[in-house]
């Protein structure tokens, strides 16, 4: 009997972790007027991200960023570049080191 609750237990948690996305909360995560609208972490650098960011005036842009430094690269021109700063910096703090 143990074996099968246990069994059950283990299922329940591997499909919350399925069904959950991960990043979910990044939909939400903004900054002044920028926000996250994606959050990706790179497939060849764990320590990355990729952000698609968008503020309330339309502007749109894909930045790359790397936590181990905060250093942030792409086209960042439109948006305002201390919002992005600071995001960024949350975007790092909120997903699991590896």
């Amino acid at each position: 009997m143990r074996c099968v609750c246990v069994g059950v237990v283990g299922f329940a948690l591997l499909l919350g972790l399925i069904a959950t996305p991960a990043l979910d909360a990044a939909q939400q995560l903004c900054s002044g007027d920028v926000c996250a609208a994606h959050i990706t972490r790179s497939a060849k650098n764990h320590w990355e991200l990729v952000l698609r960011l968008k503020d309330s005036q339309g502007h749109r842009a894909l930045a790359r960023l790397d936590c181990r430094t905060q250093a942030l690269s792409g086209d960042l021109q439109a948006l305002d570049r201390a919002a992005v700063d600071q995001l960024g910096l949350r975007a790092c703090h909120l997903l699991p080191q590896r």
